[in-house]
């Protein structure tokens, strides 16, 4: 069977991957993005590995042979679940696969919010060694402040042990209390509250700019916002606005409403957010985990077998 990996793979990924036609699966590796070779090969793959890029329906038409499209990742917000459970598609996610990495990757965005740490690498890297006087009465630390965490999946409750190691208090809200030792308050007390605020909830006609310029003016004097989950979460806009003004004193953010984010976005522009490009997933540990899904699914859809992680009927 085809499956074309929609995703720009390394050498020594490619390598594994090629000895998958030992099972049977021949995997052809695509950059997402313009000008790539993407369609050539959907004519007559029968499983697409899904990174970031959208399957939409036109996509879907033009792959008449497609049995399964499968999410490196979790959320599927970038197919077009309707289109493919009326072509018989079968449409498959990952959960928790990649946990550690965000886990990691949001603390980390957090710490750098913090320390201001894009400010000091500019200052660093420009041959400085003495930092401004505002700078220096800027730097913080976990120890002592409330983290508040948006949606409690499996990276808040990873993440909440080691926060509370360090001497945060946390808090959450969600769409219903979890089974855990801590406070679970609603999202406008959360943001009164919090001294960061870090999203882990999926992106829906529901969740869409949930963090709006309403909400952003509620938040605590000089909070943190980190973001992790998906861009359309947040009106960057108000985000703009409120770091301008020094309401919220830093951000931290991995991903973005219009992804790959453009260069004359304005957040960019600013010192006091740290970003990174749709990244946190990405280590060689979560691959492996993921490829592994990945293929029994393929094998499956090969074998006619039960299918791990179905998100549609």
């Amino acid at each position: 069977m085809k499956v074309l990996f929609h995703y720009d793979a390394g050498v020594e990924l490619r390598s594994k991957l090629a000895q998958l036609g030992d099972n049977g699966l021949e995997v052809i590796c695509c950059p997402e993005g313009e000008n790539q070779p993407f369609d050539t090969h959907l004519v007559d793959s029968e499983i697409i590995w899904h990174v970031l890029q959208p399957i939409t329906a036109e996509v879907m038409n033009r792959a008449p042979k497609l049995k399964l499209i499968q999410k490196i990742g979790v959320g599927v917000n970038t197919i077009d679940l309707d289109t493919a459970t009326e072509r018989g598609i079968a449409v498959c996610n990952m959960p928790g696969t990649n946990s550690q990495a965000v886990a990691e990757m949001t603390l980390l965005l957090m710490l750098s919010a913090l320390r201001k740490q894009a400010r000091i690498d500019e200052v660093c890297r420009s041959g400085k060694w003495v930092v401004d006087g505002q700078s220096k009465e800027s730097f913080g630390e976990i120890c002592g402040r409330t983290v508040g965490f948006v949606g409690f999946g499996e990276i808040p409750q990873r993440l909440a042990p080691a926060l509370k190691a360090l001497g945060a208090n946390v808090i959450y809200t969600a769409t219903q209390a979890k089974d855990v030792n801590l406070p679970f308050v609603n999202i406008e007390e959360l943001l009164q509250t919090a001294d960061i605020v870090s999203l882990h909830i999926p992106l829906s006609s529901a969740t869409e700019k949930i963090i709006d310029a309403k909400r952003i003016a509620s938040m605590k004097a000089g909070a943190i916002l980190v973001n992790t989950a998906r861009g359309g979460l947040v009106d960057e806009d108000a985000l703009y606005q409120a770091l301008l003004n020094g309401q919220i004193s830093a951000a931290g953010l991995d991903v973005f409403y219009d992804e790959p984010v453009s260069k004359d976005n304005p957040l960019l522009s600013l010192d006091t957010v740290s970003v990174a490009p749709h990244i946190a997933w990405l280590t060689n540990e979560t691959f492996a985990r993921s490829i592994d899904i990945a293929v029994q699914n393929s094998l499956a859809i090969k074998n006619g077998d039960k299918l791990l992680f179905q998100v549609n009927a």
